[in-house]
């Protein structure tokens, strides 16, 4: 994991594309920014991990059977 410091209006670039901005710290809160082209999909990690589970309870896919699903940086076609 790359673990960079940023204060408000300053960004991070990921790619060519995504650009994730600080807005705001508020004590132990940080509000940020994600412009991202229409394709990219962008989601809080406790909202991508029940769409997730969802897929897998639509597909009967079976627990154990969850390393055969792509993970985190992988796409899912």
């Amino acid at each position: 994991m790359l673990v960079l410091t940023r204060r408000p209006n300053q960004s991070i670039v990921i790619g060519r594309d995504v650009v994730i901005t600080v807005l705001e710290v508020r004590g132990d809160q940080v509000r940020i920014g994600i412009k991202a082209p229409r394709e990219v999909t962008v989601h809080r990690e406790e909202v991508y991990a029940e769409i997730r589970r969802e897929n897998q309870r639509a597909a009967g896919v079976r627990a154990d059977d969850t390393a055969l699903l792509p993970t985190e940086g992988q796409h899912e076609q």
